[in-house]
């Protein structure tokens, strides 16, 4: 082999190890996501209020549902307050169980066993008495 094959081969390899290790920590530290800060620790909030339905909406999504605590920052036992509230207020219908304006979002998606395709124009489908010999067996047609 030449020294520019050797080079290239010895580059290839490097870069092959480099990839193999990618998932690995080499002792290599990333910086750490900073945690989110709940609104109810900000505002020094220790008990919510089902009938404050401004405040709770600030947990819930655009569709209802209750927002997960990752996204709000609320810790364990805040979420659980959160949430008891929001059911506590949907029984009591001031929050709505389902946001019934739904914003068109594209196409639906059908599920994986409905491949039913485009079933076009199926035109006349002449009388539907009239199915040959998979008629029925009470046929008084004779």
């Amino acid at each position: 082999m030449s020294e520019v094959d050797q080079e290239n081969f010895d580059g290839a390899t490097d870069k092959m190890s480099v990839d193999m290790s990618e998932g690995r920590n080499d002792g290599r530290t990333r910086p750490r996501r900073r945690r989110k800060v709940s609104f109810l620790t900000l505002n020094k909030i220790d008990h919510v209020d089902y009938k404050d339905t401004a405040m709770l909406l600030k947990f819930v999504s655009e569709r209802g549902k209750i927002l997960p605590s990752r996204q709000t920052g609320n810790t364990a036992k805040q979420q659980r307050m959160i949430s008891n509230a929001i059911k506590s207020a949907r029984e009591m219908a001031l929050l709505p169980f389902v946001v019934s304006e739904a914003v068109d979002t594209g196409p639906r998606r059908r599920s994986m066993g409905d491949d039913r395709g485009d079933r076009g124009d199926r035109g006349d489908r002449g009388d539907r008495n009239d199915r040959g010999d998979k008629g029925s067996k009470n046929d008084s047609s004779e």
